[in-house]
């Protein structure tokens, strides 16, 4: 597993909706691998954040340009960081 899978497979492993094999495989990559970790506590924040905004009700959601846009800079920071 390398960081890029990782971030694939991060919506799925946060929904647990992956195998308990691909689990194992998620965990064992994430308590390796601190950018990943960094990655996960960041995406975690976001959409917390993006949570609390929807229920102050403010315009619902993170619209899906913003999410892909937040996506790649931050997939982009984490392969930086893995030079």
């Amino acid at each position: 597993m390398n960081c890029k899978e990782f971030i694939e497979l991060l919506a799925d492993y946060l929904e647990m909706t992956v195998s308990p094999e691909t689990l194992a495989i998620l965990e064992e990559h994430l308590a390796e691998c601190p950018p990943c970790q960094a990655y996960l506590r960041t995406y975690r924040r976001t959409r917390d954040v993006a949570a609390a905004s929807e229920r102050a009700n403010l315009p619902s959601g993170m619209p899906s340009e913003m999410k892909a846009h937040l996506r790649a800079f931050l997939l982009a920071q984490l392969l930086r960081e893995e030079s």
